[in-house]
């Protein structure tokens, strides 16, 4: 099969030197790609962390730093791409930078430059939501394959990962889900679609998604 994997975090721009960004690697990206390379699929991997791709595995690997590149990757390779799987496992920050301000006689003034100056008593920053880049894969580029979400909770019980991970895997058209909570990510993950979940340990994920994949 062609595999697509995306990996690891987006930046935020706030100016030309500074930037927003999340705690992930591409770790586990970088590991589901590797197997489904050994497994003798065709791979192709958008990451962030282009030095987690595993040495010598024969694959594609195509680097990315911010949600307009990673959104610029997908929509040019993912309409023609010819993908049997995407395995979107990337973690894009929720929102982009609109403006950076500060105090000036009692208002807010939009600071915004290359450089934004360090003199300033406080800063405030203003942020809109980026979209949703999984949600685009069925429509704007018309993937019919088979596609692997992740969901990352923080601080929620097993039943109400479950249930927000479901919700998010039917909104986006997605075949499987593959969610955890930002403290167990280490030690497990929940795989699975519909009613049917498993608990997966993290040593055994990239196998877990290949079979699934495979069994499709």
């Amino acid at each position: 099969m062609r595999i697509l994997v995306t990996a690891g975090n987006t930046q935020t721009p706030i100016d030309r030197v500074r930037c927003i960004t999340n705690i992930f690697t591409g770790r586990t990206g970088a590991t589901i790609a590797a197997e489904a390379a050994a497994r003798g699929h065709a791979v192709t991997l958008f990451t962030s962390h282009p030095d987690t791709a595993p040495p010598g595995a024969s694959m594609r690997v195509e680097a990315y730093r911010t949600f307009e590149d990673l959104e610029s990757l997908l929509a040019s390779t993912v309409p023609n791409g010819g993908f049997d799987a995407v395995v979107h496992a990337a973690a894009i920050n929720d929102y982009h930078v609109a403006g950076t301000f500060a105090k000036v006689d009692g208002e807010l003034v939009d600071v915004s430059a290359g450089k934004v100056k360090g003199n300033h008593a406080e800063l405030w920053m203003k942020l809109i939501p980026a979209p949703k880049l999984v949600d685009r894969f069925r429509s704007a580029w018309g993937f019919q394959g088979t596609l692997v979400k992740f969901k990352l909770e923080v601080g929620a019980t097993d039943a109400d990962l479950l249930r927000t991970a479901e919700a998010s895997r039917v909104h986006s058209g997605a075949d499987l889900m593959v969610a955890n909570t930002l403290e167990g990510m280490r030690d497990w993950a929940y795989v699975g679609t519909g009613a049917s979940y498993g608990k997966v340990p993290r040593a055994e994920l990239a196998t877990r998604i290949l079979d699934a994949i495979e069994a499709r």
